[in-house]
């Protein structure tokens, strides 16, 4: 579909769940952006950086359909959940407790287990369960309140989707705050932040979005930013960073409240570029793409299929495991050079907009030459 438009080495690359390849156009955009403030004036940068996280958090706006004062970049998820946790009088309560998935990344949990207060209480929704389910998140805010549901929107090691439109609502019924974390559905799911309506969320754009490392990002629900007041703060959480008034501090009226210190620009600056073209291709189309390449998957190794296949359950990655002959096919892959990778439930295949039926399809054939 996009071949033509990143960098792609010889083989096949299905690792998108993982790291996205860069935009062939990246490096002039960083260089423009990042470094020709250097060689064209002898002035300090900053302007011209602060002017490239200012698309960064615009791109965020545009392809999430919100506003970019909400949104604050974070180097990563854990230390944006960290920060959050930590800034919400209702999460520091003694008898705080949190809902999230022993599925979820483990990062997650451990920043967590450590922000919140030493007695507050988190469950665990079992490994067993179904995440798909509306009916399963609603049967646990039944059972007991909660100040927090924690949901992944996607299951990395699963290849779930978690139906976060319907436990968002279940959420606000029961007087729930809601975190939904997107890092391995942004660029790849529509994620409609005025349409959700969540509390928070928190993303990343080394995945789907082709953005590289340290740019992620804390969006912050209006109705929730007074509350928030963080604990790691700088002088870019200052309301006026170049008042230098050392006696005098005022949060940030906006979601940069939770900015910190001296900001790491260069990751956002590269970020902004291709969060732009998936936001002007539209994830819709990725979306779209992305589902005729799982559903030839499915079609041709169904019987070794551990994600979901619904549209609405599976996330962007298949997930097959092949039993016996499971290291057989990750040496044929290799030889093959079709990269993948593998996680307790079986192999993990993504399919972007720059794979096409090649691809899969050099996919399938290796595998079945080791089945066969």
């Amino acid at each position: 579909m996009r071949k033509h438009d990143f960098i792609l080495a010889p083989g096949s690359y299905l690792l998108n769940h993982s790291v996205g390849r860069a935009l062939k156009s990246a490096e002039p955009y960083f260089h423009e952006h990042f470094f020709a403030a250097w060689q064209n004036e002898n002035k300090e940068p900053w302007q011209q950086w602060l002017h490239g996280v200012e698309a960064f958090t615009s791109s965020l706006a545009r392809l999430f359909n919100s506003d970019a004062e909400l949104f604050c970049p974070q180097v990563n998820l854990s230390s944006g959940l960290t920060k959050l946790v930590m800034s919400h009088p209702r999460l520091q309560q003694t008898n705080c407790t949190v809902l999230m998935a022993e599925s979820d990344f483990p990062s997650m949990g451990f920043a967590m287990q450590k922000a919140l207060p030493a007695c507050a209480e988190i469950v665990f929704i079992g490994a067993d369960e179904d995440l798909t389910d509306a009916q399963v998140w609603q049967s646990y805010l039944a059972k007991q309140a909660f100040d927090l549901v924690f949901v992944s929107h996607v299951y990395s090691n699963t290849g779930q989707q978690a139906p976060i439109a319907e436990i968002i609502q279940i959420a606000k019924q029961s007087n729930t705050l809601s975190l939904i974390d997107i890092a391995q559905s942004a660029g790849i799911l529509e994620v409609d932040l005025t349409a959700l309506d969540p509390d928070f969320m928190l993303g990343s754009s080394v995945k789907w979005l082709c953005g590289g490392p340290g740019a992620a990002y804390l969006w912050v629900n209006r109705h929730q930013l007074a509350l928030c007041q963080p604990k790691d703060v700088g002088w870019f959480s200052h309301q006026n960073p170049f008042e230098f008034d050392i006696k005098h501090f005022t949060y940030h009226h906006t979601a940069l409240r939770f900015w910190g210190g001296t900001p790491s620009v260069a990751p956002c600056i590269l970020a902004a570029h291709s969060i732009r073209y998936f936001a002007d291709l539209g994830i819709d189309k990725v979306r779209a793409h992305n589902l005729a390449m799982l559903a030839t998957l499915h079609a041709e190794l169904s019987e070794y299929m551990r994600s979901p296949s619904a549209a609405d359950k599976c996330s962007g990655t298949a997930i097959m495991h092949f039993g016996r002959q499971q290291q057989a096919v990750k040496a044929a892959l290799h030889e093959a050079n079709i990269a993948v990778d593998e996680r307790h439930l079986g192999l993990r295949v993504s399919a972007h907009v720059y794979n096409d039926d090649n691809d899969i399809n050099d996919f399938i054939k290796t595998v079945k030459s080791v089945l066969d």
